[in-house]
């Protein structure tokens, strides 16, 4: 019997390569997508039954391209995990619509298209779960956030239309809001001065979308926020 597929949209060395570990080790044949694949490419060469994908998912015809080639190579998605992101911190003046567009169509115009490539086969098969990694940034606007929090706004709103139309179909749709620091070597570079539960860790991000994978549907959750118990809110 085949492996179920994950994808996971966005790995980089922080959750993205986490999720990627945590679905490998669930028994997912697991697909790594991201701009470019240098680094998942050497990151699926560790797992039982991975592959790596270069794509921008700001393009239509090129999503479009490397899901055809997913269902290909390891068959229909049963899960996708959303993380691809982008944003350029900095007041009004300090961002240009470049900037803003940006954020818009990695964050919004991507989580789109990719669900346009999934959902219908999700459909078919009456399951399948879709998990956008969002932000408190979806919430409220702050002063260096006006390219970033708009876009993850747009991200939110969508993928609660989503789950609204296909909660009855079968297919959970949520969002899981990281409110915090994500726990990475540049980051602890940065911050040097900060506690180890100052960080939001990886793995423990990625236990809960396994988590959330495993809902049974009489009790689906659609948010949920991420966050070390030393941040502030």
């Amino acid at each position: 019997m085949s492996k179920p597929v994950c994808v996971v949209v966005g790995v980089g060395p922080g959750n993205g390569a986490a999720f990627a570990r945590r679905f490998d080790r669930d028994g997912y044949a697991v697909a790594l997508l991201a701009r470019s694949d240098d680094y998942s490419r050497q990151l699926a060469s560790g797992f039982g039954e991975a592959r790596a994908y270069a794509c921008d998912v700001g393009d239509p015809a090129a999503v479009k391209a490397t899901f055809d080639a997913i269902t290909s190579d390891l068959g229909a998605p049963a899960v996708v995990i959303y993380n691809a992101g982008s944003g350029v911190f900095g007041g009004f003046t300090d961002v240009t619509a470049a900037d803003f567009e940006t954020a818009w169509r990695v964050n919004t115009l991507g989580a789109f298209l990719v669900a346009k490539q999934v959902v219908p086969a999700m459909q078919t098969a009456g399951s399948g779960s879709f998990i956008i990694i969002g932000a408190t940034a979806s919430r409220r606007g702050g002063a260096k956030t006006i390219a970033f929090a708009p876009a993850k706004a747009a991200q939110r709103s969508f993928a609660e239309s989503l789950a609204r139309q296909f909660g009855p179909a079968g297919i959970h749709v949520s969002v899981i809001i990281i409110d915090g620091v994500v726990d990475l070597a540049r980051t602890r570079a940065r911050m040097p001065d900060k506690p180890d539960a100052f960080f939001v860790k990886p793995d423990d991000v990625a236990a809960t979308a396994a988590m959330l994978v495993a809902q049974p549907r009489s009790a689906w959750t659609f948010e949920l926020e991420a966050r070390p118990f030393g941040e502030t809110w």
